[in-house]
């Protein structure tokens, strides 16, 4: 279970302490798409988004999508935002992080994964000792299965809270989403 838990939970892109990141030392980010910057389902990407995006390069950090996507997909929404993709990524696969490690010509140790599931995202960057954030997802609406997975990721997510390896206020900062 240990690498299910994510070093940081977030309610969206938009409360993560980009300061705080500093502080780790984190140069760069692999963050995923669907329910992380765009809602699942959806064509276009917010403004909202977009100007994250910008405010995040603004402060020195590189970033690269990595989703599990088609590769199409995951370019069109890159090139809008002028960052490099790997999209079909089969997270929680490492190879598709390590070539986002590649691209941003950054070690594990200076990036960190953003994404709205344990068992892609978090599971994923934690098999590489890459720095997680856990945010919650945009939108409900997805496949049938990620909302089946939304339900054990609600139960895990307790039971780390029980064992001392979460905050329980952390924690709460999910419920109500799945």
């Amino acid at each position: 279970m240990k690498k299910l838990v994510p070093d940081l939970i977030c309610e969206s892109v938009f409360t993560i302490d980009l300061k705080r990141l500093k502080q780790e030392n984190i140069r760069g980010l692999l963050v995923d798409i669907d329910n992380t910057l765009v809602p699942w389902g959806k064509p276009e990407i917010e403004e909202a988004f977009v100007a994250w995006v910008r405010r995040v390069k603004e402060e020195g950090f590189k970033i690269c999508l990595v989703s599990n996507a088609k590769k199409e997909r995951a370019q069109n929404i890159a090139t809008l935002l002028g960052i490099p993709a790997v999209g079909l990524a089969l997270k929680p696969l490492g190879r598709s992080f390590r070539r986002g490690m590649n691209l941003l010509g950054l070690a594990a140790h200076e990036v960190a994964v953003i994404g709205d599931q344990l068992f892609t995202d978090v599971l994923g960057g934690n098999r590489l000792g890459i720095w997680t954030i856990l945010i919650n997802p945009i939108s409900k609406n997805e496949l049938d299965s990620t909302k089946f997975m939304r339900r054990l990721e609600a139960k895990i997510l307790q039971k780390m809270v029980k064992r001392g390896q979460l905050k329980a206020e952390h924690v709460k900062i999910r419920q109500g989403r799945d």
